[in-house]
């Protein structure tokens, strides 16, 4: 596991924050308290504490289930994974082909897994994550599959942003 795996999304950082500022509330508060308050002070406290560490352990455990779980891929032909003319069609082959012919370029088979992927709605890194491509590689290709959704540019839309400086 890479150390990036572990840092936390925005998601999961704002849950763990907000269980955070909960117990440095709560042991200020613990501290101010009168004797008959600390009890029930204490007991929100443990709570706290309690609800932080299922929510780190049910991150952690489903990240876990998520590196498992296997990917939908067709299945394997003569040559490799078999896709179909509809799956690929509009794949950005004019673009990756300057990485195909590097040395230590992703494989074509590569490429249209990531294709499909990005087809399928996931991001960037997720698809990098998963079969192990540059996020710029694979970025190349879900900026083509959000160019192809949003369809040719139509007259009296806004235009599109100049490539000029």
């Amino acid at each position: 596991m890479t150390p990036g795996k572990l840092l936390p999304r925005r998601g999961e950082a704002a849950g763990l924050l907000v269980v955070l500022t909960l117990l440095v509330l709560e042991g200020l508060a613990l501290n101010e308290a009168s004797d008959p308050d600390r009890p029930v002070i204490g007991a929100a406290l443990i709570g706290s504490a309690a609800t932080g560490l299922l929510l780190v352990g049910a991150l952690l455990v489903g990240r876990r289930l998520a590196a498992r779980r296997r990917l939908p891929l067709p299945p394997p032909g003569p040559d490799g994974p078999v896709y179909s003319t509809r799956a690929l069609e509009g794949f950005p082959m004019e673009a990756v082909r300057p990485l195909l012919l590097t040395e230590d370029g992703p494989q074509l088979n590569q490429l249209y897994a990531a294709w499909v992927l990005a087809l399928g709605g996931h991001t960037a890194p997720w698809i990098a994550r998963r079969l192990d491509l540059p996020v710029p590689t694979v970025r190349i290709l879900v900026d083509a599959v959000r160019e192809r959704r949003r369809g040719p540019h139509r007259p009296g839309a806004n235009p599109p942003p100049s490539q000029h400086c």
